[in-house]
């Protein structure tokens, strides 16, 4: 049975930071991609960041480009996210999951991802003073 646990969330002053983390069991991280995603209150889910598996290339949504860090520790079958800078607008649901990335066709470098297979229930962020 695959199963994908999140934890690390919680409330976080703006500014602050926090790291995410996903167990992966039942499953081999290292030939799978995978990726965050999060739900704000009211709005549709969306991707955030999510890392391949093998190249490692990475793909982050572009509000967090530059404060939010995606990594893997396929040993342990873990997957990260790190999170700086947090903002009031960053509040949500974050999920973990198995992804597909799709590739822009000049670049060939990420543009986007979506989820597939297996989702973790989710771990609340709450950025707020």
């Amino acid at each position: 049975q695959v199963q994908l646990v999140e934890s690390g969330g919680g409330l976080v002053q703006p500014g602050g930071s926090l790291r995410l983390s996903c167990v992966v069991s039942g499953l081999l991280l290292a030939p799978v991609p995978v990726g965050w995603f999060r739900q704000a209150p009211g709005k549709g889910r969306e991707a955030v960041s999510c890392v391949n598996n093998g190249d490692y290339d990475t793909y982050y949504t572009n509000s967090v480009k530059g404060r939010f860090t995606i990594a893997r520790d396929n040993p342990h079958n873990i997957f990260y996210l790190q999170m700086n800078d947090l903002k009031p607008e960053d509040t949500g649901v974050y999920y973990c999951a198995t992804v597909e990335l799709l590739r822009d066709t000049d670049t060939m470098q990420p543009r986007t991802c979506y989820g597939i297979d297996y989702w973790g229930k989710g771990t609340p962020v709450t950025v707020s003073s």
